[in-house]
């Protein structure tokens, strides 16, 4: 029995003896009939004291008894006060019964709220002990009930022992109900993180399906815009319908398929569909792009065809000047850099292609390889000028890149050797090693044909190693170390 049934059964029984019953006497008749009769526990000596009563002592003894109020006052005061002190110690056990019933509705709703959304086992748990606190809600109610029923304190022969006895049973009903009332609410401040998480989860959901919603609506409008610009998005359009069946989820709603999976979904459909309002919104200004990047690749291609054209007198005066190391390497620029126009040229019309087929992904990629086959074929075109350049140089000065590179390693022994009086040896072995390097590529370019390439390879490979030096110091300094 719950609580709730046992206070609608209380309720049932005190109207059902409080309801007046037509068939019954007069009140003033039952208690003249109660007067009659021998009061409850009258010995056989006061019953045959009152027969041998003269007639008029008689008649005025049994009104005396009537006026009175019959067997109800014979036993005088007390007894009305015992019932008195039972009927206040039904009120209470009433009221904690109210409370605790009050309490256990309550409860009730606040589990539901977690099992709707938390299915984890501390929530398991929680319905468990629920469970169990409501089985014991229903044995101290079965017993507050049956103390209820066990005793009609409005009888008018009530005795004293009687409401002594009602008032004992109702009191120890009333504490069982405190008690277990007690034992509900600790239990009820316990569920206090689990209910904060659903209830938070539980304010989340509506905003959440409607953000979906809305987010549908404004991929729909944009992909209808985009449409009616010429472009067909066919692409986005897919993705947008595979949003469909998610949406018809969302709105069969969470008592179908659970908050935490509806939640989820929410999200989800949110972010895609504004993944697909976003593109779509771009897509004019992504056709725009590829169409400028159509153009300028193309003229790109052309001019590094023009400049690949001048890589044979630049490849043939290095020929001429210096050593075969010098220039060996860039052989094959010249048909190298034909090679990559002649495929830069086949990817831009796959890639016009695409663009007039609408194929925004494919025309993107293409394009981005036309631009690293250009990258590629312009490097290469300016090595060969970039290398003649620098060995005119240093063919006509070699001093001056002698003297560049002795600099950054005196730079970098000055700050080893700053603030103490012998190197750290990480430090100076690598600058030692350096100064003896630079040394032999200097002699390097004693003969009849030097090697300048290797000569500036050699410095350009010293000043790498000064330079991860000084940065070894100053990490060590930084660290204290």
């Amino acid at each position: 029995m719950t609580a709730r049934a046992a206070l609608e059964r209380l309720v049932t029984a005190t109207t059902t003896r409080t309801r007046p019953d037509q068939s019954s006497p007069e009140p003033s008749t039952r208690r003249a009939t109660a007067a009659a009769r021998p009061a409850r526990g009258t010995s056989l000596r006061d019953v045959l004291t009152l027969a041998l009563l003269p007639v008029p002592l008689l008649a005025a003894t049994a009104i005396a008894t009537f006026n009175a109020g019959g067997t109800r006052r014979w036993f005088g005061g007390r007894a009305e006060n015992q019932r008195a002190e039972a009927q206040a110690a039904k009120d209470a056990a009433a009221a904690a019964f109210y409370e605790l019933d009050t309490a256990q509705r309550d409860l009730r709703i606040s589990i539901e709220t977690i099992t709707a959304v938390d299915d984890s086992p501390a929530a398991r748990r929680a319905v468990t002990d629920f469970e169990q606190l409501g089985r014991r809600i229903d044995e101290v109610s079965g017993q507050y009930i049956t103390a209820v029923d066990a005793h009609d304190l409005d009888r008018d022969d009530l005795e004293a022992s009687a409401a002594v006895r009602a008032r004992t049973e109702l009191t120890q009903a009333k504490d069982q109900l405190g008690r277990t009332k007690q034992d509900l609410d600790r239990f009820a401040q316990g569920l206090g993180p689990l209910l904060g998480k659903a209830e938070t989860q539980l304010a989340r959901l509506a905003p959440a399906v409607e953000r979906a919603r809305q987010s549908l609506l404004a991929a729909t409008t944009a992909l209808d815009a985009t449409r009616q610009a010429g472009l067909k998005a066919d692409d986005l359009a897919g993705r947008l319908a595979t949003l469909g069946p998610e949406l018809t989820k969302l709105n069969q709603g969470a008592g179908r398929h659970g908050v935490p999976e509806t939640l989820e979904r929410a999200d989800r459909v949110a972010r895609d569909a504004e993944a697909v309002r976003a593109e779509a919104e771009r897509l004019p200004e992504r056709a725009a792009e590829i169409d400028r990047r159509l153009v300028s690749l193309r003229t790109r291609a052309q001019a590094l065809q023009t400049r690949a054209g001048q890589v044979d007198p630049v490849l043939s005066e290095l020929r001429r000047r210096f050593s075969a190391a010098c220039w060996q390497d860039l052989q094959n620029v010249p048909a190298l850099a034909a090679e990559n126009v002649r495929q830069a040229e086949t990817k831009l019309a796959e890639a016009r292609t695409a663009r007039e087929a609408q194929r925004w992904p494919d025309a993107t990629s293409l394009l981005s390889t036309v631009r690293a086959l250009l990258n590629s074929t312009d490097e290469s075109v300016s090595a060969a000028s970039d290398r003649l350049h620098r060995l005119n140089a240093v063919a006509k000065d070699p001093q001056q890149e002698v003297d560049r590179t002795r600099f950054a390693i005196r730079d970098a022994q000055r700050l080893a050797m700053a603030g103490r009086s012998t190197p750290d040896p990480r430090h100076a072995r690598p600058l030692d090693d350096s100064v003896a390097r630079l040394d032999r590529a200097l002699a390097g370019l004693e003969g009849r044909h030097p090697d300048y390439w290797h000569f500036l390879t050699e410095t350009e490979a010293v000043r790498g190693t000064v330079a991860r030096v000084v940065a070894q110091i100053r990490e060590d300094r930084g660290t204290g170390a």
